[in-house]
């Protein structure tokens, strides 16, 4: 892939269902509620033909080596967004000097939703599943590891409660990424939640990177209640994130 030299967002279509206990206290609800939104209609936005715009000059407008996040407001393989998700899987093939950062929850609706020429995968799109707790990670683990994927990592955002990976996700996972709920509902994150799945990434040879805390954060069973705004730094004064050199990322 080509190094990447800045983020953009590119929610290509809005809205979404809850799927399960992460969803509980999701941002886009939130947001969507404060401005009078229906979140479960899905529907292509503005944005849904951003990576192929191109100047007066015919350049495109998103320059090359940006990394696009991807549906950040939705789920890219809901079902309602397969009349779309063709149109997408060809923009991201004609970026293939993008890369494109996807999340989902609906890691069952992979294999079915991949493009014909998808092959071992394009080597520009990136794709995590989100485990929040155990039960997540028991159902979602055995299929995002079976997927024909080139780049997959796992995310424990909201963290719900401990995980326990297994033996096998050092063989496909390069990354795990963890965080606490924010919001004004946020439940718990527990410390030693965190630094038990850091542990496993170290033993696994699998990247880790604290996101941020949460609102309600507990460490040594005392509850601290922390701000949106230092969330994130809270997270990396820790000093806990592991880069491992197991994969190599160059596509």
């Amino acid at each position: 892939m080509t190094p990447i030299q800045t983020s953009q967002i590119w929610n290509l279509w809005h809205g979404c269902h809850r799927k399960s206990e992460g969803c509980q206290n999701c941002y886009v609800f939130r947001r969507d509620a404060q401005n009078g939104i229906d979140s479960n209609y899905v529907r292509k936005t503005a944005s849904f033909n951003l990576p192929v715009r191109r100047n007066r000059r015919m350049q495109y407008k998103i320059p090359s080596g940006t990394e696009m996040m991807t549906c950040f407001t939705s789920d890219f393989f809901i079902e309602e967004a397969d009349a779309w998700r063709g149109e997408a899987w060809q923009m991201m093939r004609e970026r293939g000097d993008l890369s494109f950062f996807i999340v989902t929850k609906r890691p069952e609706r992979i294999a079915q939703n991949l493009p014909g020429d998808w092959g071992a995968g394009y080597g520009n799109v990136i794709i995590y599943c989100t485990m929040e707790n155990q039960r997540r990670a028991d159902e979602r683990l055995p299929l995002l590891r079976d997927l024909p994927l080139p780049h997959r990592g796992i995310i424990c955002e909201p963290l719900l409660g401990d995980i326990n990976f297994g033996d096998d996700f050092s063989s496909w996972c390069e990354q795990v990424i963890v965080g606490g709920e924010s919001g004004s509902k946020a439940r718990i994150c527990d410390y030693t939640w965190v630094c038990h799945i850091r542990s496993q990434c170290v033993a696994a040879g699998v990247s880790f990177h604290f996101k941020q805390t949460g609102a309600i954060f507990r460490k040594d069973g005392r509850i601290y209640r922390i701000m949106r705004r230092i969330q994130g730094e809270q997270a990396r004064k820790a000093g806990i994130d592991y880069t491992a050199n197991h994969f190599d990322n160059n596509g």
